[in-house]
């Protein structure tokens, strides 16, 4: 690693709930620096779950998250010539970034609806334990499962 490494940033809590997490959920989802509209699509997301569901966004999206962030994850390491998938433990902010990541991609691969709707769906469908994002995680736990021999490379 070249130079320092870049101080952590304190970000905020978003306008609405002052929940930090949304407000990074909101920086994840936002493209050519449109936060507005980013913090547009969040929020209908989470009105048209309370619409559906009768009960706190927040939660939900909590919910969420957690059914989605990966707990190990699979990494190539070159040991003697050759590459190795080597599972190692995801660390806490990690966690929740691939988790976004997942469920960003997941909303953003369903066809015909408007955005709000497909990411609204997508948190739904994650905190029940399904969807394209738990399929994901799901995917990437059974990787480091089938490649745990190699796990003693991750010491080194």
């Amino acid at each position: 690693m070249r130079g320092k490494q870049a101080p952590k940033r304190n970000i905020e809590g978003d306008g609405k709930y002052n929940d930090k997490t949304i407000a990074k959920f909101i920086n994840y989802l936002l493209q050519s620096g449109k936060k507005s509209v980013a913090e547009g699509i969040v929020y209908d997301a989470f009105e048209i779950i309370k619409q559906k569901t009768k009960q706190e966004p927040r939660h939900i999206f909590n919910k969420a998250i957690k059914k989605v962030s990966p707990l190990v994850e699979v990494r190539g390491k070159r040991v003697g010539g050759a590459n190795y998938q080597v599972p190692f433990q995801v660390r806490g902010e990690r966690r929740y970034f691939l988790g976004c990541r997942w469920m960003i991609e997941a909303a953003n691969a369903r066809k015909g609806k408007s955005m709000s709707e497909k990411l609204a769906q997508e948190i739904l469908d994650a905190s029940n334990g399904e969807g394209v994002a738990v399929r994901k995680r799901e995917n990437v736990h059974k990787m480091a499962e089938a490649n745990k021999a190699f796990a003693h490379f991750s010491k080194s």
